[in-house]
């Protein structure tokens, strides 16, 4: 069973003590975040309660976490299909690379029989050369 820490925290000017499984620093870290979010809408609106605050406050955290669990989404999603276009590609390189294998092999096929028919080129015109000098 993980461990429960204690600790003491200010919001908006009051004393709170929270009870959470995280660190120290992540309770002070999400106590400031709503002590700030709870300051700014008190300054917007000097007039509310702080019952009043707080509402609003868990209201506008709400919306920040909606707001993220959309953009998280639509980020899933753009990745997913990214992650798709790699397999594509990679299928593609895989395919391009047997393709360029092939080639190169058959490329050394082509030109060894290019040195074969320069070679057979080369003693027919020796032929022919010899052929021609007895004849004259």
């Amino acid at each position: 069973m993980s461990e429960r820490n204690k600790v003491e925290v200010k919001i908006s000017g009051k004393e709170y003590v929270l009870v959470g499984a995280e660190s120290e620093e992540y309770i002070q870290k999400v106590a400031l975040y709503i002590d700030r979010k709870m300051s700014e809408i008190l300054k917007a609106n000097s007039h509310l309660s702080t019952s009043m605050a707080a509402v609003l406050t868990a209201i506008n955290v709400a919306d920040d976490l909606f707001k993220v669990q959309e953009s998280e989404g639509r980020l899933k999603t753009q990745l997913e299909k990214l992650l798709g276009e790699i397999e594509e590609l990679n299928a593609e390189i895989k395919l391009l690379t047997k393709e360029n294998k092939d080639l190169s092999s058959k490329n050394s096929s082509l030109q060894m029989e290019l040195v074969k028919r320069e070679a057979e080129l080369k003693e027919v015109r020796n032929l022919l050369e010899k052929y021609n000098r007895i004849k004259v």
